[in-house]
């Protein structure tokens, strides 16, 4: 293990302040109408007294809603707390907002918030700490701030990375950075590893082992939305019984690889309907020019048109609906896997009993994936042609498709536990302070 060397953070904080014109540029965008962006610089409303708080930070959409089923188990374990959830983008800000939104269903009480999470300028980290007061830090996954970091140990406030990943691109990147990443690690009480593998790369880059458990992934602690439920019921009703696929969380290049495989698929099933979810909002309109290019009909959810008989794709281009979209499908493939981003929560269908597709790239859901495969829970394609192939006979074989659902839903059942040990985890981090 390296020792921890303060120096090494000063070095780290000079840089950022030579590249802050950059920085603040990149972030700029990253807004919510009428939020300030002075909490880029951790100028937030001071937490009232007597007010017992803790913060989450999830980088963005993607880990909020993997962060979900930790979130109401939060607000369950310790009601007296409001819990702050912190973000770095606006999509990902909008994501807790809705939950918020809708905890009268699920979290009784207490209170759900919103923030960005600062910049990690020195002063910046210090302020935001010393303004939010918080009893306990969670950084979910991957997300390691050295001043932030820092900021939370100089105050007393101690700090849990949970369901903790280093995928092999990321370990990569931090390795090379490994005196930094040594004195960030050492300001983390706990680590709450997803498996082995992450608890070993952890390691590799300064993280205590004393310190370090393995606790499996919290994606398998997904829950089954009663709301999103309902919401998949009444679409399939709707839809009949024409083929339904969804492509969900897509992103540039893979868009293409999608509307060409959904051709293919029309030319033998010409009532087949793709549901085409895109990754990140910005990109609705692009997508729904892209699908009218490739001569292919489109409804757009945001706009409540309705697929008719007619209709090629329906355009899920709404904010937190891609659980109940999944729901409503007969197949379901998870994008961020044809081009290289590492791909996206396999679970989600499979906890639906939804049969799972994906392409190659997946560094992100390496142990997630691995899991299914062993199980004969995942079908795997190489590109746009092999994708076309496989929903082919995968809607000519209803016995298949029916076994990949129950073989998704078993993986799911089976590798569930690693919220309560984390919990448990985070009550003796609670104790101790």
């Amino acid at each position: 293990m390296l020792a921890p060397r303060p120096w090494i953070r000063r070095g780290y904080a000079a840089l950022l302040y030579l590249l802050a014109p950059l920085i603040w540029r990149r972030v700029w965008r990253e807004q919510l109408p009428g939020r300030s962006r002075r909490e880029r610089l951790g100028l937030i409303p001071p937490a009232g007294q007597g007010e017992r708080t803790l913060w989450l930070h999830c980088a963005s959409v993607g880990e909020v809603q993997a962060a979900r089923p930790l979130i109401e188990a939060l607000r369950q374990r310790w009601p007296g707390h409001r819990l702050v959830i912190t973000t770095m983008t606006a999509t990902g800000a909008e994501r807790v907002l809705a939950l918020a939104g809708n905890r009268r269903d699920s979290w009784d009480e207490g209170e759900v918030s919103h923030h960005f999470v600062p910049l990690d300028f020195p002063g910046a980290a210090r302020r935001f700490v010393a303004r939010l007061r918080p009893e306990l830090a969670i950084f979910f996954e991957t997300e390691l701030w050295p001043n932030l970091l820092a900021a939370c140990d100089r105050t007393g406030v101690p700090v849990a990375v949970v369901n903790g990943r280093l995928s092999s691109r990321a370990f990569r990147g931090y390795r090379r950075l490994r005196p930094l990443m040594a004195e960030a690690l050492s300001h983390v009480a706990w680590l709450a590893a997803k498996s082995e593998t992450d608890a070993r790369r952890y390691a590799d880059l300064g993280m205590a082992p004393a310190r370090t458990n393995v606790v499996g992934s919290l994606k398998f602690d997904i829950g089954t939305d009663g709301e999103a439920r309902k919401v998949s019921e009444r679409l399939r009703t709707r839809l009949g019984s024409r083929p339904v696929w969804v492509a969900g969380s897509t992103h540039p290049g893979e868009d293409e690889q999608v509307l060409a495989a959904h051709v293919r698929l029309r030319e033998r099933l010409p009532d087949a309907l793709l549901v085409l979810v895109p990754r990140h909002p910005r990109r609705f309109d692009d997508v729904a020019a892209r699908c009218r290019q490739a001569g292919l009909t489109l409804a757009r959810r945001s706009r409540d048109q309705w697929p008719g008989d007619d209709t090629a794709v329906y355009l899920g281009d709404t904010m937190g609906e891609l659980l109940a979209l999944y729901g409503a499908a007969d197949l379901a493939f998870v994008g961020g896997s044809l081009v290289p981003i590492g791909g996206h929560n396999l679970l989600e269908p499979a906890a639906q009993g939804i049969p799972v597709l994906t392409g190659p790239a997946l560094a992100n859901f390496e142990d997630v994936a691995e899991v299914m495969r062993g199980a004969g829970a995942l079908v795997e394609v190489d590109d746009g042609e092999t994708l076309a192939a496989e929903l082919l006979r995968l809607f000519g074989d209803r016995e298949e498709r029916r076994r990949l659902a129950e073989a998704g839903r078993e993986v799911v059942a089976a590798n569930r536990g690693a919220l309560a040990r984390t919990l448990d985890g985070l009550e003796g981090l609670m104790q101790a302070e």
